[in-house]
């Protein structure tokens, strides 16, 4: 029986190896998968010519050029250094919408939210169950089924062709579902607290800012990342609601640059798309950091 120890321990070995080869094997595919439409994006950003079929399945251009970053952010209204006859584009002006309306919403979607999450936890009222059961229930169905009562409303409102009336629908879109999330996670955090500071002298509004906020940041700030990044890219209501060109965002300004026979801007399009990455990128990585030391920081000792 001790004969055959050594071939058992030897066929084990061999078949972990096996193993950890097919395993990183997986990883390997996986990982060029993921990564290779990012590599092609950047390469073809840095090609100056704006056909596509200059560049190449390996993605690495073969004369790296800064031209078409030029040409998106030369305002419309002048002409590429170093050109006659090519005018830039209104990406500036684009990135400043979107910008400008996904603050709005992140804003607007936190003051809203984590105050009636807050409330459906802590309070008891009427008619509290159904109003929570009905947010369930439009959770339910997809927004772009309201597209034509959202439209009625907006022209009905003077809504149409403005930041703010795309910032109405994103935030009173996001509520059933960003309240039900931060009502879930309040009621998490120990009643005591609440109760041990009003034996203080405070009042629920003091409470809630000074106490219960600051323990919430881990949900908050992943609330605020949704918020931001949500109407960032979006291209439905966007294409819907806004009509002239100083008020579109960069989903429908870009998806403009190469609509039609006539567009051949496909660099330039993923040019723009390699810009667009920027604030996520610098978001992600300050989120991800507040994160970590909010919830190693954060405790309630009983």
């Amino acid at each position: 029986m001790t004969s055959y120890q050594p071939l058992t321990r030897k066929h084990s070995r061999s078949s972990t190896v096996v193993v950890t080869l097919i395993l990183y094997l997986v990883l390997a595919i996986t990982v060029l998968i993921v990564l290779y439409p990012v590599a092609f994006t950047i390469s073809a950003a840095f090609t100056e010519t704006n056909s596509l079929a200059a560049t190449s399945i390996v993605p690495w251009p073969s004369k790296p050029s800064l031209y078409q970053f030029q040409r998106l952010l030369t305002p419309s209204d002048q002409m590429v250094p170093g050109t006659n006859n090519v005018r830039g584009t209104n990406y500036l002006v684009w990135y400043r919408n979107t910008l400008k309306i996904a603050v709005m919403n992140t804003l607007l979607t936190l003051a809203v939210c984590v105050t009636s999450g807050y409330i459906f936890s802590r309070f008891r009222f009427k008619f509290r169950k159904p109003l929570m059961a009905s947010m369930i229930v439009l959770q339910m169905f997809p927004s772009f089924i309201g597209m034509i009562a959202t439209y009625v409303i907006l022209w009905r409102i003077n809504g149409l062709n403005s930041h703010w009336g795309l910032v109405l629908v994103y935030a009173t879109g996001s509520v059933p579902y960003s309240s039900w999330l931060m009502k879930g996670y309040f009621d998490t955090v120990s009643r005591n607290i609440d109760e041990a500071a009003r034996v203080d002298g405070a009042s629920p509004f003091v409470t809630y800012v000074r106490i219960i906020i600051p323990m919430a940041k881990p949900m908050i700030m992943f609330l605020a990342l949704t918020s931001f990044t949500g109407p960032w890219m979006d291209f439905i209501f966007p294409r819907l609601i806004l009509r002239s060109d100083d008020k579109k965002t960069l989903a429908v300004g870009l998806f403009e640059l190469i609509n039609g026979r006539a567009n051949d801007n496909f660099t330039m399009f993923a040019a723009g798309a390699l810009l667009v990455a920027v604030p996520f990128a610098i978001l992600f990585m300050a989120g991800q950091k507040m994160m970590l030391q909010s919830l190693a920081g954060d405790g309630v000792k009983e």
